[in-house]
């Protein structure tokens, strides 16, 4: 057996390895779970910007959570389409909707933290959640996260959504870039020790008590960050005075990220190349050992196979197939679903495209997202 058919061996084995160690230590999950009798009021803040087309699911599904006060405010952030008339119409049948006009973005501001921030300023609950526009949460979603943060003593507790995935170019690449955030971050378990650095939110659903959310200074902290809810994390991980936690949805809140793969592309370009800023070297040798999984491995079995060479060939595709059996097994206790990982391949080739694309577009500040450019 050759030094590179060798190292390609260990790469894979390391990769099963790594993938089983993080999907066994990924517990924590919400569950259905009645709102105490006590609870706390709650503000549930929704940044939109041109959202026509979900933000009417995702409110109505809010407006319909069973827990005993909460109010619901989306931030227009100066949308060029229907959001805000669609919005407005629903405020008419709700009065607990209250639709807030965006102010125009200041030149040292990214726009979702902007928005964010000025939801915050008129909330009045004891708890914020913070949620996309393009999530649908079921009834018991929020009383399962206060819940879920009580149970635990928590102060932020975010929620890794369910993923829908209904074209082809969702199933094949999605999960795979997903599966390797949390394959470069580490497991629920690290995320979850106050003792590890180790830091994760889901923007997509951050839930925190207001007086904790204010301590570490809001979204005006990480006011520069195009990946606000990594930087909060980090913030509040750093700060040490409050609990945090990071857990599955379990069914309870879904997601619909993007519709097609230039919607993909340029979601993960915007951001991609800022988890690795603060260590670059490791996230080359990272990208360089996930290129050695693919594309490089199932090239590699092709060309054994092409010069007779069937036994290296089988051994190869072997460690291969543990590789892609690791990270189904990972993917679906993260929500992400285990068919998923039969396209690792071409998700990881992905995931190395994605993320080079980042660091040159960062470099040259030619970073953009929703209309918007950001040095």
């Amino acid at each position: 057996m050759s030094a590179l058919l060798a190292f390609l061996v260990f790469v894979n084995a390391g990769y099963a390895l790594r993938s089983l160690w993080i999907a066994l230590r990924s517990k924590a999950q919400l569950t259905p779970a009645p709102a105490p009798r006590d609870a706390p009021p709650v503000t549930i803040i929704v940044p939109a910007r041109n959202e026509a087309r979900q933000i009417e699911p995702c409110v109505r599904s809010l407006l319909a959570q069973d827990y005993p006060e909460f109010n619901v405010i989306v931030v227009d952030d100066r949308s060029e389409d229907e959001t805000a008339a669609i919005v407005s119409r629903l405020t008419i049948e709700d009065m607990r909707l209250r639709l807030v006009e965006g102010e125009p973005l200041p030149a040292d501001w990214v726009g979702k933290p902007w928005a964010l921030a000025q939801g915050s300023y008129h909330a009045a609950g004891e708890w914020i959640l913070f949620t996309d526009a393009d999530t649908v949460h079921e009834p018991g979603a929020l009383a399962a996260s206060m819940a879920y943060a009580r149970a635990h003593e928590l102060d932020v507790l975010s929620v890794l959504t369910d993923q829908v995935t209904v074209t082809a170019a969702e199933r094949i690449f999605l999960p795979s870039i997903l599966w390797t955030i949390g394959f470069a971050i580490g497991s629920l378990h690290a995320i979850n020790d106050p003792r590890r650095e180790a830091a994760l939110f889901n923007g997509q659903y951050i839930f925190a008590r207001r007086s904790a959310y204010r301590a570490i200074g809001g979204h005006e902290s990480v006011r520069a960050e195009i990946a606000e809810d990594l930087e909060l994390a980090r913030r509040f991980k750093a700060d040490g005075r409050f609990r945090t936690a990071l857990a599955g949805a379990d069914g309870l809140v879904r997601v619909r990220m993007y519709r097609s793969f230039r919607e993909i592309w340029e979601g993960f370009v915007k951001n991609f190349a800022l988890g690795a800023r603060d260590r670059p070297v490791f996230a080359a040798v990272g990208m360089l050992l996930l290129a050695c999984v693919a594309p490089v491995t199932p090239i590699a079995v092709l060309i054994l196979l092409a010069g007779g060479r069937w036994t290296a060939a089988l051994v190869l595709a072997g460690s291969a197939s543990a590789a892609i059996a690791a990270a189904a097994f990972g993917m679906s206790r993260l929500g992400l679903g285990a068919r998923s990982a039969l396209w690792l391949p071409l998700g990881l080739s992905s995931v190395i495209a994605i993320f080079c694309t980042s660091v040159v577009q960062h470099a040259r500040g030619r970073v953009t997202w929703r209309g918007r450019r950001y040095a």
